[in-house]
């Protein structure tokens, strides 16, 4: 009788989960770190996760199409309004559809909202980005940007700081010459873009105050204290707070925001509200503001907290997680895996990292041995791994001990990933978090740091060897060749032995270099 009530509870339970592990999740774009492997941590609690065709992103009507057929069957929906609105997150930045267009496919948002009624609606969009400086060739700006970038992001922070200080005289002598330097039409182009996307935010903060979107959050990826996506921001942020406070979020970034709200939707689908206490390295800590960042970095991760639908807590004994965050002691973002040949640190700088590694793994050693619920946010470096603290992790036999890491791109790209996975893999088997947690490695440290840079320098001794680099083009079969090769070398040599590491395979599915896709064998 007793094996019969527990068989019963057991298929009860099951019939439970079944009903309520479906989740609906569109991307912004198809990039790994956008699409596969936010959906990939989610999948491994065994919800369901109902995606688009990868080519449908860039192709909004039968976008909304396939939302309007999948969403009924759906307990939560995690989706991107930039996919939806303009064809994905790139596209957001070059498109030429007319206001008029923008406003009927947001129209389409209270359709669905009618239709599905107790569907959970989480949203992610973006203001435009404010890049430092344009690079010829940069599918991600108008073409222009590439010549006229950094003058048109000098020209948005002048303006940006004379609605909020007085210009000096050389500041408005600068002001002026920038407006005759760059062209009419290319500035015309440039803000009309900028005043259509914005107002099509502002309707998306509607929709979170009338209740169209249970929680939205845009971001502001690419900025900067001033730049025009930070101009732009504090007139938004005063509409959030007119329109949907406590329902529409705006925060720096945007790439993290698929693992911070498919986060959410799982905590709300468990009625879970997860505690999470930060600690920062030695020095400025939560006051570095990173690069790509107009605020500190401790305003983010609270905020980052909070999208994920978790609480910040002062203590670590009372924190579901404990995330520790790997900050520069003078608040400084490093950039040397981004450049062809890559550039190197001097020896007095290696030697600081490698003295704030190890205090830093220390903590991080005591924490685990502790039995603290640990995760990595690892912000030191723009792209990529900090080496000196993963070797000191390493060497400490932590790699697999962490609930999760991530060092693989902007500060808040890393942390809200970092945040996201932490959470999540607490309700995950061992095997599933080390396959996480490995991926991460791969992809964050073995590739940004060793074998993208390796390729970098090779390709660096060859006449045509830089734009190899940025356009791989007919050389690509064998530069992922020698990534693959190079990755198993590193695997060798840095990662404990797991089945599901032999056989480890890299691609670079944009065609590019700056990111690749992973792929276990099994």
């Amino acid at each position: 009788m007793r094996k019969f009530l527990l068989v019963l509870v057991a298929l009860l339970l099951m019939t439970n989960a079944a009903s309520a592990e479906k989740i609906l999740f569109i991307p912004h774009d198809n990039r790994p770190v956008s699409n596969q492997q936010p959906a990939e941590v989610v999948a491994q609690l065994g919800y369901e996760i109902l995606m688009p065709p990868a080519e449908l992103l860039t192709r909004p009507d039968e976008l909304w199409h396939w939302l309007d057929e999948n969403a009924p069957s759906a307990d939560a929906a995690v989706i991107a309004t930039d996919a939806l609105l303009y064809g994905g997150l790139i596209p957001s930045r070059s498109h030429n559809i007319d206001a008029d267009e923008l406003q009927a496919r947001l129209k389409r948002l209270e359709t669905l909202r009618q239709k599905n009624f107790f569907l959970k609606i989480y949203a992610f969009g973006s203001l435009m980005r404010t890049p430092r400086y344009g690079t010829p060739g940069d599918i991600e700006e108008p073409a222009y940007y590439g010549e006229h970038g950094g003058d048109i992001f000098a020209l948005t922070a002048l303006l940006d700081k004379k609605e909020t200080d007085a210009l000096t005289a050389e500041e408005q002598t600068q002001l002026d010459a920038l407006q005759k330097k760059i062209p009419d039409e290319i500035l015309d182009d440039y803000f009309a873009r900028r005043v259509k996307n914005f107002a099509a935010t502002c309707r998306l903060v509607d929709f979170a105050g009338d209740g169209v979107i249970d929680y939205l959050v845009i971001g502001r990826d690419d900025n900067a204290p001033l730049s025009q996506t930070h101009r732009e921001n504090r007139h938004l942020l005063a509409y959030i707070e007119a329109n949907a406070a406590g329902h529409a979020q705006s925060h720096a970034g945007i790439d993290e925001y698929a693992m911070l709200l498919l986060t959410r939707a799982v905590c709300d689908l468990r009625d879970e509200a997860p505690k999470v206490h930060v600690q920062f390295n030695r020095g400025v800590g939560a006051e570095t503001v990173p690069a790509y960042s107009d605020e500190q970095l401790g305003d983010s991760i609270r905020d980052e907290i909070l999208i994920a639908g978790g609480i910040s807590v002062n203590s670590p004994k009372r924190a579901d997680l404990v995330m520790f965050v790997n900050t520069d002691r003078d608040g400084r973002t490093f950039h040397i895996h981004n450049s062809c040949p890559p550039e190197d640190l001097p020896r007095r700088e290696r030697r600081r990292l490698r003295r704030n590694a190890k205090y830093f793994a220390a903590q991080i050693e005591d924490a685990v041995a502790k039995k603290l619920p640990v995760s990595v946010a690892d912000v030191t470096f723009a792209n990529g791994s900090d080496v000196a603290l993963m070797n000191e992790l390493r060497r400490r036999g932590l790699l697999f001990k962490l609930q999760s890491y991530s060092g693989w791109n902007t500060a808040t790209n890393t942390s809200g990933f970092a945040l996201g996975t932490g959470i999540l893999s607490r309700h995950m088997n061992a095997t599933s978090r080390e396959k996480i947690l490995a991926r991460r490695y791969l992809d964050d440290w073995g590739y940004q740091t060793f074998v993208r840079t390796k390729i970098a320098e090779d390709l660096a001794k060859l006449p045509d060897g830089r734009e190899i680099y940025l356009h791989p083009g007919e050389h690509e079969a064998a530069i992922t060749a020698r990534e693959t090769e190079l990755m198993r070398e590193f695997i060798a040599k840095n990662l404990p032995r797991r089945k599901f590491l032999n056989g480890v395979t890299v691609t670079n599915p944009w065609h590019r270099m700056f990111e690749c896709e992973i792929h276990f064998a099994d």
